[in-house]
């Protein structure tokens, strides 16, 4: 605890936040990849310390400066209106290397459960946000942390250096999948047209699953969305991807009040030819990605067995939608 509290009081006092309120410092469990503290202060405020790994831990090429990708999404759901944390501090070249951010209310949808009703509502209010989060356009495509290169003048361009790089690192560190990473290359590159469509860069968080959903509960009043966190993933690009984590490793179509509210917010969605083939080139890279960190994170056999027998069937299936749509 002595570590954490006087890093926690570092940070504090480097983002001008008065280092003798820290009241407590508290490790937050669900993350895989930075550590991440949360600090209470005497007067109540809640604040979440992200800490990356060492520069020489293993990880993906993708994964370098997530911080900066996530405080690109504090402040593009701060334009978009929509509750997210806001980005205090980042501290790049600080030490630690950090990004402070305020903490949003609620617990994950994953522990609230939300069913019926009331489900339903919060899928609808979920729509309408995340549809204004893709009002928010970028300077160009791709990652902002500027990991895989600077920002591509096409999404074409940009979806292929995505997809290159998770099957550079399957290759490096001998991921198992379920097909070998140089016919999977072929698959996607075989649907590359279907890119073209895209044209505007919009903010796409990318790892929407429930657990990066927060869920307030108000003593009175109806339950409501408190905030989407976990923005680290996040790129600019094409808005169909967002329906990828938000559907986790099922179909968005089946969604109707996610796609009512997204719809109702002003998000256009259709389901051609086109649009199927995107949704599956994303679900590939999704599944790649998942399958693939399981091995620079060492990951246990527990969840190595449920990726291999969950996840690499639906990379599987992706695969085979993208050759029989094309």
């Amino acid at each position: 605890m002595g570590d954490a509290w006087e890093r926690g009081r570092r940070v504090l006092a480097g983002a001008g936040l008065p280092p003798d309120a820290l009241a407590r410092v508290r490790t937050l469990t669900g993350g895989t990849y930075n550590t991440v503290e949360e600090l209470l202060l005497t007067d109540g405020s809640r604040y979440v310390l992200k800490i990356p790994p060492a520069p020489a831990a293993p990880g993906l090429r993708y994964e370098r400066r997530l911080l900066v990708a996530e405080a690109a999404f504090c402040a593009g759901a701060a334009e978009a209106g929509v509750p997210a944390p806001h980005a205090v501090s980042v501290g790049e070249d600080a030490l630690p290397p950090h990004l402070l951010m305020t903490a949003c209310p609620g617990s994950p949808w994953t522990e609230v459960a939300p069913a019926g009703a009331e489900r339903a509502e919060l899928r609808r209010e979920l729509g309408r946000q995340v549809a204004r989060l893709h009002r928010v356009t970028g300077p160009g495509h791709g990652y902002p942390s500027g990991a895989l290169g600077p920002l591509a003048p096409d999404w074409p361009t940009a979806f292929t250096a995505m997809t290159d790089a998770v099957l550079a690192d399957a290759r490096d560190h001998g991921a198992p999948l379920p097909r070998p990473a140089d016919e999977v290359a072929a698959v996607i590159r075989g649907a590359a047209a279907a890119l073209d469509e895209v044209t505007v860069p919009v903010l796409v968080h990318f790892d929407l699953w429930p657990g990066n959903i927060l869920v307030e509960r108000p003593a009175a009043g109806q339950a409501r969305i408190g905030g989407l966190i976990d923005g680290e993933r996040m790129f600019w690009g094409d808005p169909l991807a967002d329906f990828v984590s938000l559907a986790l490793l099922g179909d968005i179509r089946e969604d109707e009040a996610f796609l009512a509210g997204y719809r109702e917010a002003g998000g256009h969605v259709a389901f051609d030819a086109a649009a199927r083939v995107r949704l599956a080139l994303y679900r590939a890279y999704l599944y790649l990605i998942m399958i693939t960190e399981t091995i620079p994170r060492a990951a246990g056999e527990d969840h190595v067995r449920w990726v291999m027998d969950t996840v690499a069937p639906e990379l599987t299936a992706a695969l085979g939608d993208i050759e029989e749509l094309c």
